[in-house]
């Protein structure tokens, strides 16, 4: 496991991997920033918004896509440390104080999602909803709803299966759905893991080739993998306490990056809310950029 030189994030986030700028993104969520990381250089840098960007997403043209607080954004970034940042949609509804975007990616069609939650968690508020957007049809209306702290998304290889979850210390639960990829519609929702049998709460997701679901065990200092029929088959125990999302990247898509949170806890102090690279044994599946 490589470390990303001394770079530590309190809520590291949504890391992608950008095959077109051989590059990784990623967001640290409360200090408003987001990050990348030259694959061949190793250059790091970041730049800052006027408001908290909690997932991102290549998009075809350039720049970022971005669920944020007060709604979905595109983002521009340049040689200035500022992000340009142009507001796309927002839901119908708005979102209510204490309210923001959580994780969010885009389907194999390059339809973006993303979902809400209140921050406050200590308060358990099941009114965090799923949306869809696509510059055609804009923002869906809630395709899920009652979630306390909306996490997990991933897509089948294939497309023809999201994964979705619930990464609130009550719930703890990853489900799976059918995808109609003609039409971004998700169906017949079911049960794929219950992380109360297992260890940590179910954080950001990865799909790997295999077509095997990575999640990370948030509070559980370990990744999981679980095989298309919900069977745990691997775990990869990490040295910091809440790791809280991977994804695939690298030039032949076989390097795993690792965000994490602080926990705070004197045990976590060397890498909480460190970045980090290992190789797994296993390729991941490109990200099908917003709008391709």
């Amino acid at each position: 496991m490589e470390r990303i030189s001394d770079i530590c994030c309190t809520v590291g986030e949504s890391p992608t991997w950008s095959t077109a700028e051989s590059a990784w993104y990623w967001v640290d969520i409360p200090a408003k920033r987001v990050w990348r990381l030259d694959g061949v250089s190793g250059a790091a840098r970041f730049w800052t918004s006027t408001e908290m960007v909690a997932c991102v997403a290549a998009k075809a043209d350039g720049g970022l896509i971005a669920g944020m607080e007060t709604g979905i954004f595109s983002l521009e970034l340049g040689e200035a440390e500022a992000v340009v940042q142009t507001r796309l949609a927002a839901p119908a509804a708005g979102l209510g104080e204490g309210m923001r975007f959580n994780d969010g990616r885009c389907d194999r069609q390059g339809r973006f999602w993303s979902g809400t939650m209140f921050m406050d968690m200590s308060a358990a508020r099941a009114v965090g909803e799923l949306y869809r957007y696509d510059a055609v049809r804009g923002i869906s209306a809630p395709v899920v709803s009652e979630l306390l702290t909306q996490n997990g998304l991933a897509f089948s290889p294939d497309g023809r299966t999201m994964y979705l979850s619930d990464s609130h210390p009550a719930r703890r639960m990853v489900w799976a759905f059918d995808y109609d990829i003609a039409d971004g519609v998700p169906s017949n929702r079911r049960v794929f893991a219950d992380m109360s049998t297992h260890v940590g709460r179910p954080d950001g997701a990865a799909i790997d080739s295999d077509g095997c679901y990575w999640i990370c065990g948030n509070d559980g200092g370990c990744v999981l993998r679980f095989t298309p029929d919900g069977k745990l088959d691997r775990r990869i125990d990490v040295p910091m306490l809440k790791p809280a999302m991977c994804a695939f990247g690298g030039k032949d898509l076989d390097t795993l990056m690792i965000t994490s949170i602080v926990s705070g806890k004197p045990e976590d102090a060397e890498w909480g809310g460190a970045v980090a690279l290992l190789r797994p044994g296993v390729q991941g599946v490109a990200e099908t950029p917003f709008g391709l």
